[in-house]
C-alpha cells in the first residue's frame, strides 16, 4: 500500500512511459519526503499554470520512478546489513557490504524492463521518510547517483542502476547522516529509504549532458538587502548540473521582484573574481575508473570554454569590455565571460523569472508555508523546458524580538550585526568553538574543518550545544575563500558567526543544502559583513578559559551564559556577555 494514492501515481508497468503521467512507483510502503512533496504539487502544476501565459517553455516534473520503503526493509533483512549499518565502521566499508549485499529478486525484473525503455541519463536520489520535513530537512546529507545510462548493453546500464540504488541505501548510514540524526530527536534504525530515479533534464553536448541552467528559488530571503523585502524570496542560478548551487559554489543571486537589479559587488573586477567559471555534468563519454561507491563516478566539472563551445553560454552569459569598463550582455566580443543571466533576467529572452514566481506561489499555497524549490531549465532543444525537481517547506519564526540601537553597541556586547539569519532567543550556551586564523588555503582551510569535526563529536556524544565563529565564508566549497565544513561537522552548534576576511566579498548561496540546513533547524547566523555595523570583542573572548586547543581551532568555556538575540524582522542579533 503505498503511502499517498494521487491520480498521476500508479504502480509501473510497461507501458509508463506512453502513458503521459510523470510518477509511478514500485514496491509497497512510503514513498518518503521528496517524493511526497512532488507528488504533491504535480496536480496543482498542472492546474494552476497555464501553458499560454508561458509559451515559450514546456514545466513538468521529470518523469521518475519511485522504489518505495517496503524494499528498503526486505534489502537490509534479507542481506543482514543492520549490524554494519548501524556500527562505528567508516563509509567506505558500509558502502562496499551494500554493494556486495543482493536486491530483492522481486523488483529485479521491473527495473529490467525499466532500463531496457529508457536510455538518457538518470539521477538516482534519496527520499528517506525524514527527509523534507518542515525543522528538520535533511537537506543534501543523504546520496544521489547519477549514471550516463548510454550504454549500448542493456545488462551494463541495469547493472550501474542497481549499483546507484545501493550507494544511496548505504548512505542512509554514512556518518554525516548519523551525526544529522544525533542532533535531533530521532535514531538513525528509526530511518527508512525510498528511491527516486529520474531522468536528468538536459541535453548532449560533445561527451557531456546538462542543462543550461540549474536553480534554487525560495519564497522568503532571510538575507533581503536594498529595498527587496524577505517575502520577496531569492533566487540563485548556474550553469551545469544543481551541485554548484547546493554544495555552496559560485552562482547568480538575484531578487525575483527585481531581476535586473546586480548584486553588491564593489566592482566589475569583484564580479568577475566571484563569477561561476566551473560546471557540473553527466561523463557521456569515455568509461571512468569503476568506483561505485563514489557519488561524482559519472560526472565531470569543466571550464566556461567547453560551455562556449557547446554553444550553452548564449542565453546566460555577458561579456566584460576592457576598453569601456563595461559588461555587455550576449557573447559579443572576445572578453571574459560573466555569468549573470542578463539574457534572461534583463533582456527577457525566456519569461524564466516570470515562471518561478508563479510557480513559487503555487507552491506556497499547496504547502501553506514559505518553501524553497530546485529545477534545471533546458534550452538546446526546440522546446524549452524547465523541469521541478524539488519543493520542500521551510521554517521561518514568527516570535517578536525587538533590538534597540543602544543594545547593538553597548558595552556587554560581544558580537552584534545587521546582517543576521534567524529569529528569536537563547540563553543556553557557554561553550564556544572559535576557528581562529585567516590564511585560507585548501590544506589549512580543510584541516581547520577536520578539527571542528573533532570537537563537534565530542559536543553532540555530550550533548553540548556551543557557539561556532570563524573567519571568512562557512560551508564553502572552495577552501581558498572560507572553511568548507560540511553540515555533519558542525550539527551540535545552535548559533554560528562569519567574520569578515578584507580580500572577500561574500554572497550568500541560499539555494545550498548548508544553507537550508541551517534555517530549518533554527540556527541563528550572525554575517559580519563589510560595510555595516558590527561588534567583533576578539580580545574579550581570547580571555576566557580554553578548554581544548588544536592547531587552529579552541573550545572555549565563558563564565555565565551568553544572551542570543535576533530581531528577524530588522535582520539586526546581538550576542551579550553576561
Amino acid at each position: 500500500m503505498v503511502d499517498l494514492i494521487y491520480n498521476d501515481i500508479s504502480d509501473f508497468n510497461e507501458h509508463f512511459f506512453e502513458s503521459g503521467k510523470p510518477i509511478s512507483y514500485i514496491g509497497a510502503g512510503f514513498m518518503g519526503g521528496k517524493a511526497k512533496g512532488l507528488v504533491s504539487i504535480n496536480d496543482n502544476l498542472l492546474s494552476e499554470i497555464n501553458p499560454s501565459d508561458f509559451p515559450d517553455i514546456e514545466t513538468g516534473i521529470p518523469k521518475m520512478v519511485v522504489i518505495l520503503t517496503d524494499v528498503f526493509d526486505a534489502f537490509m533483512e534479507q542481506n543482514n546489513l543492520y549490524e554494519i549499518a548501524l556500527s562505528d565502521a567508516p563509509d567506505d566499508r558500509i558502502a562496499i557490504a551494500f554493494q556486495k549485499a543482493e536486491l530483492p529478486f522481486k523488483i529485479l525484473g521491473i527495473l529490467r524492463t525499466f532500463i531496457s525503455k529508457i536510455h538518457t541519463p538518470l539521477a538516482i536520489r534519496s527520499s528517506s521518510l525524514l527527509e523534507d520535513s518542515l525543522n528538520e530537512p535533511f537537506a543534501g546529507i543523504y546520496g544521489t547517483k547519477m549514471t550516463p545510462n548510454n550504454q549500448f548493453d542493456v545488462d551494463i546500464r541495469f547493472n550501474k542502476l542497481i549499483e546507484a540504488i545501493k550507494f544511496v541505501y548505504a548512505s542512509t548510514f554514512f556518518h554525516a547522516a548519523k551525526d544529522y540524526i544525533k542532533a535531533t530527536k530521532h535514531k538513525t534504525e528509526d530511518e527508512k529509504m525510498a528511491v527516486i530515479i529520474q531522468e536528468v533534464v538536459g541535453s548532449k553536448h560533445s561527451d557531456r549532458y546538462y542543462p543550461e541552467i540549474s536553480g534554487v528559488a525560495r519564497s522568503h530571503n532571510y538575507y533581503s538587502s536594498g529595498n527587496s523585502k524577505p517575502e520577496e524570496g531569492i533566487v540563485n542560478l548556474a550553469l551545469g548540473l544543481g551541485k554548484t548551487i547546493v554544495e555552496g559554489g559560485f552562482s547568480w543571486p538575484y531578487v525575483p521582484s527585481y531581476p535586473k537589479s546586480v548584486p553588491p559587488f564593489n566592482s566589475i573586477s569583484d564580479m568577475l573574481k566571484y563569477t561561476q567559471t566551473e560546471f557540473w555534468a553527466v561523463n557521456m563519454g569515455k568509461t571512468p575508473e569503476y568506483d561505485p561507491i563514489n557519488e561524482t563516478e559519472y560526472l565531470v566539472k569543466n571550464g566556461l570554454e567547453c560551455a562556449e563551445n557547446d554553444n550553452t553560454l548564449k542565453h546566460i552569459a555577458s561579456t566584460y569590455d576592457v576598453e569601456s569598463d563595461r559588461t555587455w550582455i550576449g557573447l559579443s566580443g572576445g572578453g571574459p565571460r560573466i555569468l549573470n543571466f542578463a539574457p534572461i533576467l534583463v533582456a527577457e529572452s525566456v519569461q524564466l523569472n516570470n515562471l518561478i514566481k508563479k510557480i513559487l506561489q503555487v507552491c506556497e499555497k499547496t504547502f501553506n508555508a514559505p518553501v524553497e524549490i530546485e529545477f534545471a531549465v533546458n534550452l538546446s532543444e526546440q522546446v524549452k523546458r524547465f523541469g521541478f525537481l524539488q519543493v520542500r517547506p521551510i521554517a521561518v519564526s514568527s516570535k517578536i524580538i525587538n533590538i534597540s540601537d543602544e543594545e547593538i553597541m553597548g558595552e556587554q556586547v560581544l558580537i552584534s550585526s545587521e546582517n543576521v539569519l534567524g529569529n528569536g532567543s537563547l540563553v543556553a550556551i557557554k561553550d564556544i568553538i572559535f576557528a581562529d586564523f585567516k590564511d585560507f588555503s585548501n590544506q589549512t582551510s580543510c584541516q581547520v574543518a577536520s578539527e571542528i569535526q573533532e570537537l563537534n563529536h565530542k559536543m553532540v556524544s555530550e550533548n553540548c550545544p556551543y557557539l561556532l565563529i570563524g573567519y571568512g565564508r562557512w560551508g564553502t566549497s572552495d577552501p581558498a575563500a572560507g572553511i568548507p565544513v560540511q553540515w555533519n561537522q558542525i550539527s551540535g552548534t545552535r548559533a554560528i558567526v562569519e567574520v569578515p576576511v578584507e580580500q572577500f566579498f561574500f554572497e550568500m548561496s541560499q539555494g545550498s543544502h548548508f544553507f537550508h540546513n541551517v534555517t530549518s533547524l533554527k540556527i541563528f547566523y550572525f554575517s559580519l559583513t563589510p560595510g555595516t555595523n558590527y561588534n567583533f570583542d576578539e580580545n574579550w573572548l581570547l580571555k576566557q578559559k580554553i578548554v581544548e586547543e588544536k592547531k587552529y581551532v579552541k573550545h572555549i568555556l565563558t563564565k555565565n551564559e551568553l544572551i542570543i538575540k535576533v530581531d528577524g524582522r530588522k535582520r539586526k542579533g546581538i550576542i551579550i556577555k553576561q
